[in-house]
């Protein structure tokens, strides 16, 4: 027998909603309305055209992005709201996108060329120029790659990782010879490489460019980066790597949500270009262990900022996928040849700036 206990609750519209049932029948089910109710808040802001999900790396560099953006209300001012959604690893990231549970994420124009080339409308706006560096140890003496010969060398991301391969490409234009049978080479997890490096295990290590910064804090020498590779190689100017990634569809249809967001994001680089306070203040999270540390990744991060992108960079770019495309084959670029059209969206324009 059921009771006739009734709840009466208020919803939009001046609408009473009846509940009767048991008590902790009712109850359940004011439970799930609660739940319902709070997820209609993320919706309503979807229908007004102005929530961005946002699917980041849990302890990625993009979270001090993130961060300053939230300090200063950056997308507040621009009328949109921000919904962050922190997961464990890039293909977790790739599925959350390709599964239209977040809205943009960040991931290189080589994957986005990729995606398209198989119909999936993803585009990409530059976020960083930062690249890898081979860092040695100091006692090494080495001063360029040939220096190396012998040597275990550290390399993250794995066989086909970018850096990797245009290192190979720079050495046998540079030495004459394939760089597998100069060093051996030691595939590890970023952190793993830092450490192995630290401890004199290895002589050498090609880490991303954040790992990078912390063995330069630590005494470690940079020895060749990605930059300097690039004109030997014959890439007329350096690429921004790295990107907002989304769908070109959805934002057509967000034009408000993807245009605050992008402006939100080049004021949080503003920010971080001009204020040495602000690193100090990001330092716990950033988990910098002193200030040598802290200062080689704000260097680091600043001189990756990209201040313009145009069609010098777009050649630039096809020069650099036709080099991975020969090295890195399928595996890296998919089933494209050529970087496929509509890779770098056009419906954004960075301002001037230095670089």
């Amino acid at each position: 027998m059921l009771f006739d206990n009734r709840v009466m609750l208020p919803v939009q519209g001046g609408i009473e909603l009846r509940l009767w049932g048991s008590p902790g029948q009712w109850r359940f089910r004011v439970l799930v309305l609660l739940i319902c109710w709070l997820s209609l808040i993320p919706l309503a802001a979807m229908a007004d055209g102005n929530l961005v999900r946002v699917g980041l790396l849990k302890f990625g560099t993009v979270n001090w992005e993130m961060d300053v953006i939230r300090t200063h209300e950056l997308a507040a001012r621009e009328g949109i709201e921000l919904e962050v959604l922190p997961l464990a690893s890039v293909n977790a990231i790739n599925v959350a996108l390709q599964a239209d549970a977040v809205d943009v994420i960040v991931n290189d124009w080589i994957w986005v060329s990729r995606q398209r080339a198989v119909g999936r409308d993803y585009t990409f706006v530059p976020y960083s120029l930062a690249v890898g560096s081979l860092m040695v140890r100091p006692d090494l003496g080495a001063k360029k790659l040939a220096d190396l010969r012998g040597k275990r060398i550290g390399i993250a991301g794995g066989p086909v990782d970018k850096s990797w391969l245009l290192l190979q490409v720079y050495a046998r234009k540079t030495i004459g010879s394939e760089l597998t049978d100069l060093v051996e080479p030691v595939f590890a997890a970023p952190p793993l490489l830092n450490q192995l490096m630290l401890d004199g295990d290895l002589s050498a290590a090609l880490n991303f460019w954040h790992y990078g910064a912390r063995l330069k804090a630590a005494g470690m020498e940079p020895l060749l980066s990605v930059t300097d590779i690039l004109p030997i190689l014959g890439v007329e100017r350096p690429v921004p790597l790295l990107g907002w990634v989304f769908s070109a569809r959805w934002a057509e249809k967000n034009p408000k949500a993807i245009g605050g967001f992008l402006r939100a994001s080049r004021a949080a680089k503003k920010v971080l270009a001009e204020s040495d306070e602000e690193w100090e203040r990001l330092q716990p999270l950033i988990r910098a262990e002193d200030e040598p540390t802290l200062h080689a990744l704000r260097d680091g991060y600043r001189a990756g900022i990209p201040y313009r992108f145009g069609e010098p960079e777009i050649r630039a770019a096809r020069q650099l996928f036709e080099i991975m495309a020969r090295e890195g084959g399928k595996e890296l670029v998919g089933s494209s040849s050529t970087l496929s059209a509509g890779t770098f969206w056009e419906g954004y324009e960075f301002g001037s700036g230095p670089q």
